[in-house]
């Protein structure tokens, strides 16, 4: 094609779009002015389909729930088009350039998340609520697919790697901003604390969740002398914003879960054995089980609230007897519990834990923030939700994944001979941890808040894993 064609065809295109568009002006159709973000949209789709995901991360946590609007649907604008975007134009240039890459899908990770996403199929089938369920695995899926998949296309070039994160965080920050202006209006009280984050996240668990696991991330960031002076001052000032961010969130959750994360690092500088750390958590496990009626009777006898105050807050974790939130997480626990000894195998269903509880509460469980109809959110964890959702098998395909992706990272961590590399494994993986440990009070990985980074870092070890542990790149950029 000649240079004067192009040009015609540009001009002709021009005097189309101009045309078409005063003739929608005029009949007071505006939709028309979308047409030229649309091209480039379609364009990037097809010739730079990770300049789009590295959008979508951008726009994540600036996204907004369309759904709290009563508009009939639940779907995050614009973030969720985006990767639904990906989704389909990520499976057909897999169709058309002949497959996915046979080391990704044999690598153990992958196969724990196909598991997962098999048993999901298998019991969205079995489903009380059918239409529900695939609903709820298709959302899983444009997650899945665009940032896990497409995210070890990305990583291929490391650089990308800190693209990701950047993409995310920077967008974390304004909203960081945002919050912290809004709560300053509201003296720093602690009930505003639990809404000034919306429209933007949902409450200050969604906000504390994100936070607790970016901490980590950034901080090994931070610590990374591969890179520029004025890099690593971005990221430390970064961690800085986000643990004040953090503290102000008054999300115990989050603050649990970064300790948390903090005594398995200072494990792994100990150079303790991953089998010792799982071990440990095990034996901790089957001291409470053992001790659960003597522990919750002194748990019992704690009568701290909720408080502005740091201590008192600390303190208010463990009460279960007047803490409205602690008992009304119990409730769905309770409730989530009695789900699965009615249907052990299969459950009730991926995502319908929220139509189906209300019949499962009992009057002297229920809270001052319970509901007759059980319309109020979900089992607030990501295991004992899977268990009333989809059964043994459910449970057990996210206790292997969680123990996949732990055991991948430290592994990575341990045998890289890079320092970035062996950096990035190991604040990836603490970032992770900060999430499974949250995982067992809340769960958002139906949410795209949460699933873009949880399944980015995922993507980040395995990519380190298959790519750069050699302490060579076996992918050049």
């Amino acid at each position: 094609m000649t240079d004067k064609l192009k040009i015609s065809i540009v001009y002709f295109a021009t005097a189309i779009f101009v045309l078409l568009n005063t003739y929608l002006v005029y009949k007071e159709i505006y939709f028309g002015i979308l047409i030229p973000i649309a091209c480039i949209m379609l364009v990037l789709y097809i010739f730079s389909l990770e300049k789009i995901l590295l959008l979508a991360v951008f726009v994540t946590p600036l996204a907004v729930d369309i759904g709290n609007y009563d508009m009939g649907v639940s779907i995050s604008i614009p973030s969720e088009p985006l990767l639904i975007g990906i989704l389909f134009f990520f499976i057909l240039k897999i169709l058309l350039e002949g497959g996915i890459e046979g080391r990704i899908v044999q690598h153990p990770i992958t196969l724990a998340i196909l598991f997962n996403l098999s048993w999901m199929l298998i019991t969205a089938i079995t489903s009380d609520i059918p239409i529900v369920s695939f609903k709820y695995l298709l959302s899983r899926l444009w997650f899945i697919i665009p940032i896990y998949f497409g995210g070890l296309m990305l990583f291929r070039v490391k650089t990308n790697i800190r693209l990701f994160v950047w993409a995310y965080v920077s967008a974390l920050i304004l909203v960081i901003f945002y919050t912290t202006y809004i709560h300053m209006g509201f003296g720093f009280s602690e009930k505003s604390g639990h809404w000034v984050m919306s429209p933007f996240y949902n409450d200050h668990t969604a906000y504390g969740v994100i936070l607790a696991l970016f901490i980590p991330v950034m901080f090994g960031m931070a610590m990374d002398k591969s890179v520029s002076l004025n890099q690593r001052i971005f990221a430390a000032i970064a961690v800085l914003i986000m643990l004040m961010a953090l503290y102000l969130s008054f999300c115990r959750a989050a603050w649990v879960s970064l300790s948390f994360a903090i005594g398995v690092l200072v494990l792994v500088k100990l150079h303790i054995k991953f089998k010792w750390i799982a071990l440990s958590i095990t034996g901790l496990a089957i001291v409470f089980f053992t001790f659960q009626f003597e522990i919750l009777d002194k748990l019992e006898k704690n009568k701290q609230d909720a408080s502005a105050n740091f201590i008192e807050h600390v303190q208010s974790i463990l009460n279960i007897s007047s803490d409205a939130s602690n008992l009304e997480r119990i409730n769905r626990w309770q409730a989530a519990l009695r789900m699965f000894e009615e249907r052990p195998l299969v459950g009730w269903g991926p995502g319908t834990y929220q139509f189906e509880y209300a019949p499962f509460q009992r009057s002297k469980e229920k809270t001052i923030i319970s509901t007759n109809l059980g319309d109020h959110g979900n089992a607030h964890s990501e295991y004992i939700g899977p268990l009333a959702e989809s059964g043994i098998p459910g449970l057990l395909s996210m206790l292997f994944l969680l123990i996949t992706i732990i055991y991948t990272g430290l592994n990575v961590y341990k045998k890289a001979l890079n320092r970035q590399t062996r950096l990035l494994a190991l604040s990836a993986t603490m970032g992770l941890i900060t999430y499974f440990v949250h995982g067992t009070l809340n769960n958002f990985l139906n949410t795209d808040k949460a699933s873009v980074p949880f399944w980015g870092l995922v993507a980040i070890i395995v990519a380190l894993d298959l790519y750069f542990s050699s302490g060579e790149e076996k992918v050049k950029p």
